[in-house]
């Protein structure tokens, strides 16, 4: 196994960390890695914020349903899937941009998703760690106010990086036959091996907790998954100017 393969292999969130900053040059590497990501029809369409402003930090906190290390962490990117630069690309050439289709919001997106993972594993490389930060679609309104972001262009997740404080294990994830299918989606024998699963997962949080948690992974998911999910989104993309076609 080649080191590309066991650093991809060892991510684990990070949400403790030290007092030491993240150069500028360094961060400046890391989003040209991110740059270097796939992009779709080589749109670009991913633009990110580095918050430095304390009080916005704070306020970000809270936002994100009280996470702490938004601003203990050295850096804390915002990753936004950005099509308002697209129109004025097109206003440059004099061509008038059709926008709102769920297309552009799918490629939008996926273009942030690709660029963060590079950025993030890129970070692994030189011993920086992060973890996402999903929480700031919560009020996702207020976030783009605070951002002062323009329309066409919304805070897909936000990302929190320095150097750990912390070394937790590795989490486990599905079994391979789960997820890799040949030919044909079968799933006749997942729900087996999803049992299977269960139980190591039981472990891992028993080990890493102190046995103050004990759930397995289908258990978190069904408790997820019967709760709305950010109702609000729909409304928000539109008004946007996104997925209204």
């Amino acid at each position: 196994m080649n080191e590309v393969i066991k650093l991809l292999q060892s991510h684990r969130s990070i949400r403790k960390f030290t007092d030491k900053d993240i150069a500028q040059d360094v961060l400046h590497e890391l989003i040209k890695c991110g740059q270097a990501a796939a992009t779709s029809s080589f749109i670009q369409a991913c633009t990110v914020i580095n918050v430095e402003d304390s009080t916005m930090r704070q306020t970000l906190v809270a936002l994100a349903g009280g996470q702490p290390y938004v601003a203990s962490a050295a850096k804390f990117l915002v990753f936004c899937a950005d099509m308002n630069r697209h129109k004025r690309v097109c206003d440059m050439h004099n061509a008038k941009m059709v926008s709102g289709y769920t297309e552009q919001f799918i490629t939008a997106t996926v273009d942030c998703a690709l660029f963060a993972q590079n950025v993030i594993t890129a970070a692994q490389s030189l011993g920086i760690a992060g973890v996402y930060i999903g929480g700031i679609r919560n009020n996702i309104a207020a976030v783009s106010d605070l951002l002062e972001l323009p329309p066409l262009v919304y805070p897909v997740f936000g990302m929190c990086l320095g150097y750990p404080a912390q070394d937790p294990e590795v989490k486990p994830r599905l079994p391979l036959a789960v997820v890799l299918k040949k030919d044909r989606y079968r799933d006749a024998c997942d729900t087996q091996a999803i049992a299977v699963y269960d139980d190591e997962v039981r472990k891992y949080y028993q080990n890493r907790t102190g046995k103050t948690k004990v759930v397995t992974w289908s258990e978190q998911v069904a408790g997820m998954l019967i709760k709305e999910a950010r109702p609000h989104m729909q409304a928000y993309l539109q008004d946007r100017g996104f997925i209204l076609k």
